[in-house]
């Protein structure tokens, strides 16, 4: 088994959910999973982490399809491939911090500002150079129900 997805994530780190264990999931990713999730730390994590001179703390990152159903994720969320990560600041910078420097310094392609005047935490996805949309979003509460606005004024 890979101990390390990058320099600062362990293997565990990246599969861990209290879901998970509490109902017997098998969060386990395919060979291919791993590679994307690699990619997401080095394009993405790793230079971010780097900046920020302190833990980031992931909160989530690669989720199998009964875990994601499991915890009421989209059906086509990025987490179910290892494209996508959701991360907490641990220090050093605030997540309002992290935002910014993620969208004006780095290739992504989602980046989700998750609830509150400042962000409670962080989606952020990569896919590929030629793939990535660079789409920066706003997670809203409507009810019972969330929605995703472009984030224009963030």
């Amino acid at each position: 088994m890979k101990k390390k997805i990058s320099k600062h994530i362990s293997f565990k780190e990246a599969t861990h959910s209290n879901y998970a264990e509490q109902y017997g999931i098998k969060n386990k990713p395919t060979a291919e999973h791993i590679k994307n999730m690699e990619l997401v730390a080095e394009k993405v994590f790793e230079p971010l982490r780097e900046w920020v001179e302190n833990p980031i703390k992931v909160n989530s990152f690669y989720r199998c399809e009964e875990l994601n159903r499991g915890i009421g994720g989209s059906p086509v969320s990025s987490h179910l491939t290892g494209n996508a990560m959701d991360i907490t600041s641990m220090g050093g910078k605030t997540n309002l911090e992290m935002f910014h420097y993620i969208k004006d310094n780095l290739d992504f392609d989602q980046l989700i500002w998750e609830f509150g005047n400042e962000p409670k935490w962080l989606h952020v996805s990569y896919k590929s150079k030629k793939d990535n949309r660079r789409q920066v979003l706003v997670t809203k509460k409507r009810g019972k129900y969330y929605t995703w606005e472009d984030c224009d004024n963030c």
